[in-house]
């Protein structure tokens, strides 16, 4: 978990980054005409407008989104088969998944606390007595030839999920909106239909069929990409905060469809296309913003958007034709003959007489088990440690990073704003370029505080800090003063020593000086070079310049 935590946050906030092309969409709100940016690939691949911007001036983009989130669970939905990724194939599956005459589903609690709690954090109204469903249709990896679900009367409805994305030029103003949670309903997964199309057949592995899935709709109040993926980013913080889901992507364990439309505001909406086949939160963002754009263009040519399915090529960049949705499917939705009604209860008070409390959902037993959660942390540490809010991100995002951040706070006297620095610029910076998490970092916090109480104390210098920082990844085994000693980087704070090196610098340099004393002080930064090089960064630069500044007046 730690591994696709640490992968999901890089996505994030590399959001801030990738973008080096922006493309601009108007939004029209109470009659007043806001630009609204939104950041896209670079790839040349990327659908670019071929009509003038301002042809558009009231075309914006509408996001829906749809995501199935694996619940964190050791056994199935309906059934006692374990649930493992990348077992052999077809090694969990039970008579009832495999749907053999006679078998009858028995409901798992573990799935239903992880519903009622994930509704919880996302601010739901938990449905005190929920129904199930059948959904009926033919796939060769759904045996029973219909999927259990809750259609009528879901678990949790009417939600809210706030998330937070950067804008500016620098991109790092922090916006804040939030999007209506429609529903979460407990449902079953399908099994995975492996296609080989070298011999034109298709292998099903039902080791997925059955396990538990939490379905969240969120209502179309998103405009773009950016949006949608920093919704999608926060809602996996708050799964693996819970540990309802863990949330990776690329395992399958949190699916996202995107329901994208463009219209006028003021008109209906417009006709909507679904795209699905997003493995991650970086190309989610690129699909939404590929579509929106690739509508307004069929519209601008006077053509037609079509209601289909389409699928993400992550190598193009673009949006393809999977299948129309022209025609109404009908599920023939029923009843669930085989489940009652779920019931949860408001507290152990209200649970009936004869039943264990103990073998019932309770919502105030789980209402207390909701941990720290995302913002709340954020929040926190802003408060707490005075760190500038995007920060504030990176150590929630990060696996482990906040626990990492705070031992070294608790470990040097050092200042948190100073710190952090040294979190997010050398620690994160090595281990982005290594693709390692935070519990994989060669150095300890311990051994970082150590580093930077050698700076506060005045012993190194912070450019030689970082030099010492990299020695440390390189060779862990060693401690900082070892590496110190045995490279002779202490700072030199002999004032005759210095008077002398400075002394050494100014006659080699006739020139530089004489400029200097002609009015042009920036040429001194030279001169403070050349003495940080010959001392290889050993010398306080304040105290530098002094002595500099003394000499050539």
């Amino acid at each position: 978990m730690a591994a696709s935590s640490s992968g999901y946050s890089r996505m994030f906030f590399k959001l801030r980054k990738y973008a080096n092309k922006s493309q601009s969409l108007y939004h029209t709100d109470s009659f007043n005409v806001v630009i609204r940016t939104i950041w896209t690939s670079g790839s040349k691949t990327q659908l670019q407008p071929k009509v003038h911007t301002k042809s558009l001036p009231q075309m914006v983009g509408v996001v829906g989104l749809e995501i199935h989130a694996q619940i964190q669970s050791t056994s199935k939905l309906f059934s006692g088969s374990h649930v493992r990724f990348l077992a052999p194939p077809n090694s969990l599956v039970s008579h009832f998944d495999a749907s053999l005459p006679g078998t009858l589903p028995v409901l798992n609690r573990r799935c239903v606390e992880a519903a009622v709690l994930t509704g919880l954090a996302l601010n739901c109204t938990i449905n005190r007595k929920s129904l199930f469903d059948r959904k009926h249709y033919f796939y060769a990896d759904m045996p029973a030839g219909y999927q259990i679900t809750q259609q009528r009367v879901p678990i949790a409805v009417n939600g809210m999920l706030v998330y937070s994305y950067f804008e500016g030029r620098r991109r790092n103003q922090v916006v804040t909106k939030s999007v209506k949670i429609k529903q979460i309903q407990l449902e079953q997964d399908s099994g995975k239909s492996l296609h080989d199309d070298e011999r034109s057949q298709t292998l099903i592995d039902l080791n997925r069929a059955g396990v538990g899935l939490m379905e969240l709709v969120m209502e179309p109040e998103m405009c773009c990409g950016e949006e949608a993926a920093a919704a999608v980013r926060e809602l996996q913080l708050i799964l693996q905060a819970l540990g309802t889901c863990q949330a990776n992507m690329a395992e399958g364990q949190l699916r996202v469809d995107a329901n994208v439309s463009v219209h006028r505001p003021g008109e209906p909406l417009g006709v909507r296309t679904e795209v699905k086949n997003i493995n991650s939160v970086r190309h989610l963002a690129k699909a939404i913003d590929y579509e929106i754009q690739r509508q307004m263009e069929v519209l601008q040519s006077a053509g037609k958007v079509l209601n289909e399915t389409r699928a993400f090529d992550s190598k193009s960049g673009n949006t393809i034709p999977m299948r129309d949705k022209e025609g109404l499917q009908d599920y023939r939705f029923m009843p669930e003959p085989n489940l009652p009604p779920l019931f949860v209860y408001e507290s152990e008070a209200s649970v009936p007489a004869g039943v264990d409390p103990a073998q019932v959902v309770v919502i105030d037993r789980l209402s207390g088990q909701l941990p720290e959660l995302p913002s709340v942390k954020r929040t926190r540490l802003v408060e707490t440690y005075g760190i500038l809010q995007e920060h504030s991100f990176t150590l929630v995002n990060e696996d482990g990073l906040i626990d990492y951040f705070e031992n070294v706070v608790q470990t040097t006297k050092a200042e948190p704003r100073k710190v952090i620095g040294w979190v997010i610029k050398e620690l994160m910076g090595n281990l982005n370029s290594q693709n390692l998490n935070v519990s994989q970092s060669p150095i300890s916090p311990c051994a970082l505080a150590e580093l930077i109480s050698l700076v506060e104390s005045g012993h190194i210098s912070s450019s030689t800090a970082k030099q010492v920082f990299q020695e440390m990844w390189k060779a862990p085994e060693k401690t900082v003063g070892q590496i110190v000693k045995e490279q002779d980087l202490w700072m030199i704070n002999d004032k005759e020593e210095l008077q002398k090196i400075c002394k050494r610098i100014v006659d080699s340099h006739p020139e530089e000086v004489q400029i200097i004393r002609g009015g042009n002080k920036k040429v001194l930064n030279k001169l403070m070079g050349e003495v940080q090089r010959e001392t290889k960064g050993r010398t306080d630069p304040v105290q530098i310049r002094a002595i500099l500044e003394k000499m050539v007046s």
